[in-house]
Parts: C-alpha cells; structure tokens; sequence
C-alpha cells in the first residue's frame, strides 16, 4: 500500500464508455491536458463495451429527419426539443462519419454498396475509442473508481478524489473541469455490462449541489432469455409470447404489453416466446446487426425461431431510462460551475422526453453529448487560466465516507434493501402511488441508516459509495414518481392513467438527507405542443 497519487489536468473524465472518451477525445482535441479515470478497464467495461447497438444516424434530407424526430415524440409525452434532437443528429451524423474516415471502424455493407452506419458492434467500437484517446495524449488510469468530487471555495468542482485497486493506493485529480460520464444506475439487476452502472456520477453531482430531471421515467425492464442477462428487447418485435402449457399470452409484446409479461410473471407463472414472425431476411439481418444476442441460444442449443424459449424483464434503470443528471446549456453543463454531464449520467429528455430504450438514441446522445461536454469542459479550465490546478480543493463526500454518526453497518445489507423496493414489478414496473410511498418510507429509513453509519475506506470505500449512490438514485426516482400524478411517456401510474395537460413538463429532483422535487418551465418545444 503506497501513499496519495497526485494528478492534475485541465479536464478530468469520469467514466470509460462512449460518452466518455468522446469527451476525452473532443476535450484534448480543443487543447485541454486531459486525465480519464474509469471504475473499470477502459473500452471493455460498461453496457455498450459488452454488447452491440443500433444508433440514431439519419442522412440529413428534410423528410428524413423529420421523420425521425417525430418518430417518438408522442411515446415521450411531448416533452422532448426539437433544437435538442436537431443537434444531436446532426452531431451524431458527424461523429459516425468520423468514425468511418479517419477512425477505421469496419462498417458492414448493404446491398446496393453504401456502409451500413446505423450500428455499432459494442466491442470493436470501444477497443478503437480507447486506441484514439491513448493517441490524442490522454491519460487513461485504468481501475481508478473516482469515489467524490472536490471543490473550490467558491463552489465551483475542482477535480475528484478516488481509488486505485490494483495499484492499492488513493489517488487525487486536480482539474479545471470535471465531466461526469459514469454511467447511468441498473441497480445491480445482472442486465448485460450494467455491473459498473450504479449511479455514482448522480450521487457526486447532487452532493455539490447539481439538480437531476426525468427521474420518474427510469423503470425500463428489458426482455432477456431467462437466468441470463442479454437485454436486446428490440428483438423481441419478432416474437410470439405463451404461457408454459402453450396457450397465446394475450397482449404480450415488446412494446405496448411488457406489462402483462410483468403480471404473469408476479402470478408465478413462467412467459415462453419464440422469435417466429422474423422472415428469412429479418433473421439474416438481426444475425449481423447484434451477434452477441445469439451467443446464449447458441451455447444453449436454442433456434429462437423456432424454438419456445422462457424470459424474464430485468431492471435497467436510467441505463435504457431517460432521467439523470440535469443539463443546464448546449454544453452539457450542469447547474454547478465546472461540472458537465454526459451519456446515460444525464437526463435524456432533450431528445427523448419521457421514453427511450436500448441503443439508437442511447447510442445518439453518448457520443453528442460527450463531444460537447469535452469541449465545453476544456473551454471552461482555459477560462480559469494556469492557475486552475493550485486552487484549495475540498472533499465533497458524504454518505458512505464520511458518516454523521458512529461508524457501522454494511454495505451488502444497504445494496439489498434497496434492490428490494425497486427491482420488483410491482413496485417500479407497475407502478401504484401507494406502493411508490411505501416502498420510499423504506428507502427514506435505509437512507438514514446509511448516513449515519455507513462507511468505508480504500477498496471497500467503493462499495459504500455504490450502495449510497443506489439508495439515492432510488430515492429520487420514487419521489419524482409520487410527483408525476399521471401517466406520460414511461411513468406509468395506475392510479392516474391519463395524461394531465396541467403536467405537461419535466420535473427537476435533487438533495440527498431531504429529497425535493420541483416543475421545471416549459421547453420551446413544450409551449409548441
């Protein structure tokens, strides 16, 4: 065990998936001295690194992208801009393009020639992110979970503090900037590369004061062959749903029925499917398109298109959610002066309003979003000048390092009376304003405890650390859902199962001993509606 590791740099990168070596990359682009601390081995680790993805590439021709942007903003509850989507395919246009030019990446072929650039293969698209952040000078400390923020007396983030695991020593990075691309929070569910994804960004950001938006819209359940964890729901469009004897399950689907593959599931019984309304070209595409999807049946020595196969709905939380952490300008900045947001850590309502889902637009808002937050980023430490680096930075953790009261409890115990209140179908799927307040009074409970008592240090700081940032973004999530009194996009309450014109707007949450929610105005793209 060694002592404290000092880095300093003008912009520190939280996190190691797309959104966060495209801010890496666009921020040592524009200039910036950058250091990426990822909790994993950067360009394997994460939901994209273990999978594949389709993305929200759309040629720039009017009708096109009219079309594509009208394509979910009914599903969103009208609550997504316009001038937001606009941008994002214009810069996810771009970037795609760049990655095919300069980048390598080997873009299948259609038929009549033209590259296929609709898609991503999850691990080749990450092996050559992490190649161009290594090549644009970036310093990449690999298996360095950052575990709090720090900041400067005025407020402003100063850098982050953390730990080096196989190192086994602390570590600290005084930055200019900071740019949160930790992930969004699967609660520890076992969907497809969500290990690493337990909101911790949210945690640190709200602990200096950052807001989130779109919490309530975070209840995604995703499709997987049962007691495995491949969550490719898009798929599933292809499928015929039964019961275990055979008989049809009425009103099962993908989109529009997961709710009543949810209640045969809470009724005991198992849901079986079979991907037979796939013709032979579907069957040919999906193949190329997502091959990792395949390997289970593979090894299983399971056809899905023929054969009957059981599946489950496992929680994905602000992974394929919309909430997170609230961006306050074009780039990606947070409401706390040098902290930027970015990927699944922040809200995706800009694009999707109140629903998304896997890939496409997931895929769209990482790499946009990271490419602005790098440049804002490294926009903002030039602003501070050389003198950024020397500025006094303080600690800003509290819940699970710094406890209020005399140290105890465990943080395997906290992981799962959180993972009680929000990983069944009955209380986050099928959501009910009494079983919401229920299971928050738990949550309030579990959360007291916690920061009271909880704390670790090296190694272990870290699974303290997550277990805060689960219950918290937990906490959020219910709250925001109490204050959502109808159902809009994903938020779907059966108390209230209209849509109420008077909410037409998102709902900004925050704070952590005591969670708060407000209306936030209405967008340009709101008023228009």
């Amino acid at each position: 065990m060694g002592g404290q590791q000092e880095f300093a740099a003008d912009v520190l990168v939280v996190g190691g998936g797309p959104a966060a070596t495209w801010a890496a990359l666009d921020a040592a682009r524009a200039g910036a001295d950058v250091v990426l601390a990822d909790k994993g081995y950067c360009g394997t680790s994460g939901s994209t690194a273990a999978g594949g993805t389709g993305v929200w590439y759309v040629d720039p021709e009017p009708a096109g992208r009219e079309a594509a942007m009208a394509s979910r903003e009914g599903l969103g509850g009208y609550l997504a801009d316009r001038r937001w989507m606009r941008r994002v395919l214009d810069q996810t246009y771009a970037n795609m393009n760049e990655l095919a030019e300069s980048g390598g990446y080997p873009f299948p072929t259609g038929p009549d020639g033209r590259q296929l650039r609709n898609g991503l293969q999850g691990p080749e698209y990450m092996r050559r992110m992490r190649i161009r952040v290594r090549r644009a000078g970036v310093r990449i400390l690999d298996h360095s979970p950052v575990t709090e923020l720090l900041t400067a007396a005025d407020g402003s983030v100063a850098g982050a503090a953390g730990h080096r695991r196989q190192a086994g020593h602390p570590y600290l990075v005084r930055a200019g900037a900071v740019v949160l691309a930790t992930g969004g929070c699967a609660f520890l569910s076992k969907a497809l590369g969500t290990d690493t994804n337990t909101g911790d960004g949210a945690l640190y950001a709200a602990e200096v004061g950052a807001e989130l938006s779109g919490m309530e819209f975070s209840n995604a359940y995703g499709i997987a062959p049962e007691h495995t964890s491949v969550t490719k729901t898009a798929f599933y469009s292809f499928a015929s749903f039964s019961t275990e004897d055979g008989a049809e399950l009425a009103g099962a689907a993908s989109q529009g029925g997961r709710s009543v593959i949810a209640r045969q599931l809470l009724a005991g019984g198992r849901v079986f499917c079979r991907l037979d309304r796939a013709d032979e070209a579907a069957r040919r595409a999906m193949r190329l398109a997502q091959p990792n999807f395949f390997l289970t049946f593979d090894r299983l020595g399971i056809d899905p298109f023929t054969d009957r196969f059981a599946v489950t709905l496992l929680a994905e939380g602000t992974v394929r959610g919309t909430g997170g952490i609230r961006i306050a300008g074009d780039d990606c900045r947070t409401t706390v002066p040098g902290l930027y947001a970015a990927g699944d850590a922040a809200t995706r309502e800009e694009i999707c309003g109140g629903f998304t889902g896997g890939g496409s637009h997931n895929a769209a808002w990482a790499m946009s979003s990271g490419t602005w937050a790098g440049r804002g980023a490294a926009a903002h430490a030039r602003a501070l000048g050389p003198g950024a680096h020397r500025r006094t930075a303080t600690p800003a953790g509290g819940a699970g390092l710094r406890p209020t009261g005399r140290p105890g409890g465990d943080a395997r115990e906290v992981v799962a009376a959180v993972q009680r209140e929000v990983l069944p179908y009955d209380k986050n799927y099928l959501r009910h304003g009494e079983r919401l307040a229920e299971a928050l009074t738990v949550l309030d409970d579990t959360w007291g405890r916690l920061r009271a008592g909880l704390h670790g240090t090296g190694a272990d700081a870290l699974r303290a650390r997550q277990a805060a940032a689960l219950a918290a973004n937990a906490r959020w999530m219910y709250r925001s859902a109490l204050a959502r009194t109808e159902s809009r996009g994903m938020a779907r309450r059966l108390d209230h199962p209209g849509e109420d014109p008077a909410q037409h707007h998102r709902i900004a949450t925050g704070g952590l001993d005591e969670v708060w929610t407000r209306p936030l105005a209405r967008t340009p793209a709101e008023a228009a509606a």
